[in-house]
């Protein structure tokens, strides 16, 4: 199998281990980065997806790992949150907010079902509207003086298929989403394996498949782009980023849906296990 590869400083920003481009080349050029343990020098160089990169004297920058979560999607999706009115849903702690906030959000409103979870440095910021003990179901224009930029979705327990259609009320008629596909929380209890938790790899590409045929169902809204998310979820299961927008733009919508979803499942497989996905069924890792 052939192992995909990008350049080192977009890896880099994709994995969480720096907050923009310019900020990993400036961590190569100064002798910080390691892969596979051996030093880097070349920000433009092309590394294999699934090699170890670490980051030498780097602090954790994010108030929550799910922060890789969102740079990911921000770098693979192209989307730019400078001077955007955003909604973080799901927004715990404050990763997703606290990454739209360094990216230069004009506004950004946390909603999270629970209390007290938002870092205290974001609760204080500004620009956030804490929204708590707030379920993003019931949301409605009347919850916002207008209409939003950019949605984010970092959401457990629920599917999406309950949360998209209120939250697209809420999109300007040029917005964008962000949202992360748990197969966990879309599968159904009958093919979700013990500890909830989903291995397998067919399960995957059903989910994505699913998902997508339902938000073709959606009036004003297509893909416009999937991807892995960088790190596994508390239970370990893997979990997927897709990109949905009001207006596409030329060359993102995926062509061939079930290729896209084969091609991101494999390498979610290979990136996050560190097998291929037929030495993963051989050793028991599918079911």
């Amino acid at each position: 199998m052939t192992r995909s590869k990008e350049r080192l400083d977009k890896l880099l920003v994709e994995r969480g281990l720096a907050p923009t481009r310019a900020k990993a080349q400036a961590l190569i050029m100064a002798g910080l980065v390691r892969v596979n343990g051996s030093p880097a020098d070349k920000a433009g160089q092309q590394v294999s997806t699934d090699l170890d990169l670490t980051v030498i004297g780097q602090e954790t920058e994010w108030v929550s790992r799910g922060a890789k979560k969102l740079l990911k999607a921000l770098e693979v999706f192209g989307i730019d949150p400078a001077g955007l009115v955003c909604l973080d849903v799901g927004a715990s702690t404050g990763g997703f907010t606290e990454v739209l906030l360094s990216r230069n959000a004009s506004r950004v409103y946390a909603v999270d079902v629970g209390y007290g979870q938002l870092a205290w440095k974001i609760r204080t910021d500004p620009r956030v509207v804490v929204m708590e003990r707030t379920n993003a179901r019931y949301l409605s224009r009347e919850s916002f003086p207008a209409q939003v930029d950019l949605i984010v979705v970092d959401a457990s327990f629920i599917s999406l298929r309950l949360l998209l259609p209120p939250l697209l009320d809420l999109l300007k008629p040029d917005g964008e989403m962000a949202v992360l596909v748990k197969p966990q929380f879309e599968a159904g209890k009958e093919r979700v394996g013990k500890g909830g938790v989903i291995r397998s790899p067919e399960i995957h590409r059903e989910v994505l498949e699913e998902f997508i045929d339902y938000v073709r169902t959606l009036p004003g809204i297509s893909l416009a782009g999937l991807t892995w998310s960088p790190i596994k979820g508390p239970s370990g299961n893997i979990e997927f980023l897709a990109h949905l927008s009001r207006v596409l733009r030329e060359g993102k919508t995926p062509e061939n849906v079930k290729e896209t979803v084969a091609a991101v499942v494999s390498e979610a497989v290979l990136a996050l296990s560190g097998k291929p996905e037929r030495e993963s069924r051989e050793k028991g890792i599918d079911r």
